[in-house]
């Protein structure tokens, strides 16, 4: 079993990230590059959990997402093709006093079969800045679609405005 820490402190909030991190729309990938198009399906969705299968890659795992705490969010493994049960993420978010925002991941990642322990295993040594790499760019992605100077922001709402319409169910002011 491999347990590997991320850290990123960045300039967006909690509920900008949560809102991203939680839109199973289309375009997911741009934001998560580990969840490809193809693989993403939403089987239940609630207001502050939800049942979803997503990989990329040939590896794939249904999780099940819990936001229900406004500084935390979990991902548990519930089925994979490489992936045992006890494998998931949990995003911790601090708010900071000069308004940033440290986000904490911690991934744990239990092979369930040879080509799991494998993976668990690169991703636990060598392979750790491959995710490392694909949170920081994630990150980057959010903050850049709820930058204020995002010159597209006049013709269409962000991803994580649409994320954050849809879970309150059009209840938000999408900029226009």
């Amino acid at each position: 079993m491999s347990t590997i820490h991320l850290h990123r402190r960045t300039v967006i909030t909690a509920e900008q990230y949560i809102a991203a991190l939680t839109n199973f729309g289309p375009g997911r990938s741009k934001l998560f590059g580990n969840s490809a198009d193809e693989y993403l399906k939403v089987h239940q969705r609630g207001l502050s959990e939800a049942d979803v299968t997503e990989g990329s890659g040939g590896v794939w795992e249904r999780l099940h997402y819990d936001w229900s705490d406004p500084h935390r969010v979990v991902l548990t493994t519930t089925d994979s093709n490489v992936w045992a049960c006890s494998s998931g993420h949990t995003y911790t978010f601090t708010r900071r006093p000069d308004g940033n925002t440290d986000i904490d991941v911690v991934v744990v990642r239990d092979g369930k079969n040879l080509k799991g322990w494998i993976l668990g295993i690169v991703l636990g040594t060598i392979g750790r800045w491959v995710l490392a790499k694909a949170f920081a760019n994630s990150v980057k992605a959010v903050e850049a679609l709820t930058s204020p100077t995002q010159k597209s922001r006049s013709y269409a709402p962000s991803t994580v405005d649409r994320a954050r319409e849809w879970q309150t169910g059009g209840r938000v002011n999408s900029g226009f």
